[in-house]
């Protein structure tokens, strides 16, 4: 979904450098979604680009099991908790 392909690389590999990851790239050859992928690769966070990067269900998917931080804008979406918070 990428239109410049080697900035947003770059930009995610930095990232992920300034936040302590490693980074690990999904395989070009799967077959899987993007969900199933994070889910068998055990990693605790999915960096992109920017959140248009991913659709609204797919976004929704991956909170359910992960942290998701994007380049621009900066920002963290929590993975959603599985108790809620009921007053």
């Amino acid at each position: 979904m990428s239109t410049a392909l080697d900035w947003d690389r770059a930009q995610v590999q930095r990232l992920a450098r300034r936040l302590g990851y490693v980074l690990v790239w999904p395989p070009d050859d799967t077959i899987l979604g993007l969900v199933d992928v994070v889910r068998s690769a055990d990693v605790d966070a999915v960096i992109t680009p920017a959140p248009h990067h991913f659709d609204v269900l797919t976004l929704d998917r991956l909170m359910h099991v992960i942290n998701i931080e994007t380049v621009w804008p900066r920002t963290s979406f929590a993975r959603w908790s599985a108790v809620g918070n009921w007053a």
